[in-house]
């Protein structure tokens, strides 16, 4: 179930994919926050063209597994405007991260790379259960689905 804090969240990482667009990034964003809902840390996409794999995810995981110890990782939500790639996916599992609340779906993006006319991810759309079928994985979430397709459909069309 969705909760206020969850959408809170949720906002805040459509805000980071926004900043990600801004600044020739792809539109992504993610927070780390614990049970409580405090926010640990928030990432944005910082690919360009230095290092594709620097997913804001990727670095959530990364953080966690150095300062956190593996109850408090279990404990954790990570928030993301987009659902993990199978990279990220895979990455959240092996460090046991808890609960996963995305935005948009992978589905959904391969839908609007379709219907933008930009070529397939290099990469599988596969859902998070697919790569890592113990986590547990809440999304999308509609009211934010219309903003991030926009977010998107602006790096398709424009670059």
């Amino acid at each position: 179930m969705i909760t206020e804090t969850d959408l809170r969240h949720l906002r805040r990482c459509v805000d980071l994919a926004a900043e990600a667009l801004d600044a020739g990034d792809e539109p992504f964003g993610s927070v780390l926050a614990d049970p409580t809902g405090e926010v640990l840390l928030e990432e944005r996409n910082r690919v360009n063209a230095v290092d594709r794999t620097r997913h804001p995810e990727l670095a959530i995981v990364r953080w966690a597994a150095a300062n956190l110890s593996p109850e408090e990782r279990a404990a954790v939500t990570v928030y993301t405007s987009g659902e993990h790639c199978p990279m990220c996916a895979a990455a959240h599992a092996l460090v046991g991260l808890g609960r996963i609340v995305y935005a948009t779906s992978r589905k959904q993006l391969s839908q609007w790379r379709t219907e933008c006319g930009a070529p397939p991810s290099p990469v599988s759309p596969l859902p998070i259960q697919a790569v890592a079928p113990d986590v547990r994985a809440e999304g999308p979430v509609e009211q934010y689905v219309d903003e991030v397709r926009a977010l998107h459909r602006r790096l398709m069309t424009h670059g």
